[in-house]
């Protein structure tokens, strides 16, 4: 066989690749003279032999053991072809996944001539409608990256590894800027298309369908008729797989072009829009289609794409059919665009505006709006009102947001709304249906704070608001009593000489020893690694919860329902001692362990949770949970740019006695109790501090010492 050349890897591929960071990089480079030389790339992104820095790495002992993901990334970087070959492979994902038990054996182990027969028969049928691969051909040069493709979908998934071949198709395909909706939005946008009697729409269009995140989402909850259009071919194909994984019922059709300029949806009348455009794109074809049919609410300034974008989602759904689309805050107030707004409000196209946190999606430091519209019935009478609600407070002073109490502050006021909106009262501060009339003046301004942030005097109750109080108050005085006793008398001896220096075991060690056993809630669309399909979850789900990522992160019980488990899937039950950990990982942060409690066993795990279910013989739980969430252990088994993931089965382990294990258990254990105390005390001194300020300034409260008026 051909001598495979070696890939040229960047300094970011080794960090990845040794399970360390980009500066210690930098810093081997300069202070090892025998650090590999440059093989390519720019004085400023240098590109290195991936066989040499293997070398290098293999001789300091910094080597990890290769992954399935690390080999498929080898594979498609000495591909001739580069990021074109991972575009390529995307239909070998959908026939990998739908190996049989004894395929998945034998496959991955086919000599080249019928690995390749193999593959050119089984996707015939599917290369057709996945985007850019119409005329895909597999020659002998795809043989090393297909094996590696098809044992990574063997060891963790069809999803794992599409996500993998979108690391490599992105890096080529003028892809920054490119950003998934998260999960919690995306699935928070869903629900906003649910009719008041619980119907969700049948037909779904995304026509910025990037990944297919929205479409995916809109597909869980039921949708069965699934379109998406993208610019880039590389984020339509995976889509188009991500959606044929996920739903593999529905009807799914997926196309590559820019939606405004070149839509490939022409004619379609959908029940429903889902979009996260792209922002602030000057260049979307202002002159070209100043007489577009579809600008039927006035023709959009060129800095305004955005209300292009709500025009074109308007343009494609049947009377009274439904859209949500997640914008950026200025299009809410922009005085280019006030014409258009007016002319929605007035018509009765937008129905409401929300506004989300900071963090609730790119751009992170922009707190985002949900416009939920909808096309007007000519027969029906139009509304009289819009609901805008301010959900962008967060619950609490963290970082990480708590999406349970963002979804039941939207919900909680859209669905009455929904159902009744003549009788709607809101919440002040909150939520309030705003008079058509009184959004109409000159400057057209939707942010919602600016109606309702301030509560109306006359619907302040001094009596409610001074009981609350006090009952924020024993809440406030209660949790700092029990963050004092917590921190009081903390010894932490400091170890002798420099830090403890332990032997360590893999994940896949311990799975391999049988000291413990991963379990997880995967999409319906994977299968066990031996290849049987995962059992159909329990006919009957509605009496038991699902603890979420979201109740992992913020150490609450579980808030999750039967909405947030995956169908057609095995559904693991919790056990008291069971470890989780978040598997999906914003940059930046860290990820949340927690030690499941006796009463909390018989939940349901829910997705992008990582189970850990030791031998409690041989491994304390707590002693677990604090090792494996720890910082440096967390970086070095964490793959992907814009999805970090973990990898579970590379996260190490001391090997310690069981009591030396309990010993660190039980302070792990302490520190979780302290955090945990810390946020209780931390979101009754913001609730009280919020509470206050509204009593005082809105005249409902007096301050301490002054008499009653």
């Amino acid at each position: 066989m051909k001598q495979q050349a070696s890939a040229l890897v960047t300094a970011a591929d080794i960090s990845r690749l040794a399970g360390v960071t980009r500066a210690t990089v930098s810093n081997w480079r300069r202070r090892h003279p025998d650090f590999p030389a440059p093989a390519g790339g720019t004085d400023t992104s240098p590109t290195y032999d991936l066989d040499a820095v293997r070398a290098w790495l293999a001789t300091r002992g910094q080597l990890p053991e290769d992954t399935p993901a690390d080999r498929l990334r080898t594979a498609l970087r000495t591909h001739p072809d580069g990021s074109g070959s991972a575009l390529l492979l995307l239909p070998a994902v959908l026939a990998a996944a739908r190996l049989d038990r004894s395929e998945r054996e034998v496959v991955p182990e086919l000599q080249d001539d019928a690995l390749l027969r193999w593959v050119r028969s089984a996707t015939d049928d599917r290369a057709q409608d996945i985007p850019g691969t119409k005329n895909a051909s597999y020659g002998p040069a795809a043989v090393e990256p297909l094996r590696a493709l098809v044992r990574y979908v063997v060891a963790d998934g069809a999803e794992a590894a599409t996500d993998v071949l979108a690391e490599r198709m992105l890096e080529d395909s003028g892809g920054t800027g490119t950003y998934l909706t998260p999960r919690p939005l995306a699935a928070l946008m869903t629900r906003l298309l649910t009719d008041s009697a619980g119907v969700f729409p049948t037909s779904v269009l995304d026509p910025a369908c990037g990944t297919g995140s929205l479409l995916v989402a809109a597909a869980s909850a039921g949708a069965t008729e699934l379109h998406g259009q993208d610019v880039l071919t590389a984020q339509a194909a995976q889509a188009a797989v991500r959606l044929r994984l996920s739903a593999p019922e529905a009807a799914v059709t997926v196309r590559t072009g820019d939606s405004l300029r070149s839509d490939a949806f022409k004619g379609l009348t959908a029940d429903a829009v889902l979009c996260n455009p792209p922002y602030g794109v000057r260049d979307w074809g202002h002159e070209d289609l100043a007489y577009d049919q579809r600008w039927a609410y006035g023709v959009p300034p060129k800095g305004e794409p955005e209300l292009a974008w709500v025009q074109h989602s308007l343009a494609h759904l049947a009377p009274r059919g439904r859209a949500v689309l997640l914008m950026p805050p200025a299009v809410a107030e922009r005085t280019a665009g006030r014409r258009i707004r007016a002319q929605l409000v007035r018509d009765g196209a937008l129905r409401a505006v929300v506004a989300l946190p900071q963090g609730a999606a790119t751009p992170l430091h922009i707190g985002l709006h949900l416009w939920v519209l909808e096309r007007p019935d000519p027969q029906a009478e139009g509304p009289s009102t819009v609901l805008l609600v301010d959900a962008s407070a967060p619950a609490s002073g963290n970082r990480d947001l708590d999406w349970a109490a963002i979804g039941d502050t939207v919900l909680s006021a859209w669905r009455p709304y929904l159902a009744d909106r003549d009788s709607f009262t809101g919440t002040p501060g909150i939520a309030g249906a705003v008079q058509i009339t009184d959004l109409l003046n000159e400057a057209v301004d939707l942010t919602p704070a600016r109606h309702i942030r301030t509560a109306p005097r006359q619907t302040l109750r001094p009596a409610l608001l001074a009981r609350q109080a006090s009952e924020l108050y024993d809440r406030l005085h209660r949790a700092a009593r029990d963050l004092s006793g917590l921190s009081a008398g903390s010894d932490w001896p400091p170890a002798d000489g420099r830090p403890r220096d332990w032997r360590t075991a893999t994940v896949e060690d311990l799975l391999r020893g049988g000291a413990l056993s991963l379990l997880r809630t995967a999409p319906g669309s994977r299968r066990t690694r031996i290849g049987q399909p995962l059992p159909q979850p329990e006919p009957e789900l509605g009496g038991r919860p699902t603890l979420t990522a979201t109740d992992v992160m913020k150490n609450q019980p579980a808030s999750g329902t039967e909405a947030d488990l995956p169908t057609g899937t095995a559904l693991p039950l919790l056990q008291g001692g069971d470890v989780l950990l978040t598997e999906m990982l914003r940059v930046g942060s860290g990820a949340a362990a927690r030690v499941v409690e006796p009463d909390e066993a018989d939940c349901f795990l829910g997705p992008h949770l990582l189970l850990f279910r030791p031998d409690q013989r041989r491994l304390d739980p707590w002693f677990l949970a604090g090792f494996l969430s720890a910082e440096q252990n967390v970086n070095a088994a964490a793959t992907g740019t814009s999805i970090v993931r973990v990898d579970p089965r590379r996260l190490r382990v001391p090997l310690l006695p069981l009591a030396e294990q309990q010993r660190y258990g039980a302070a792990f254990r302490r520190l979780h109790e302290l955090r945990t105390t810390a946020r209780r005390a931390d979101r009754a001194a913001e609730d009280l501090t919020r509470l206050l300020g509204t009593g005082l300034t809105g005249g409902a409260l007096l301050p301490d010492g002054h008499g009653s008026a």
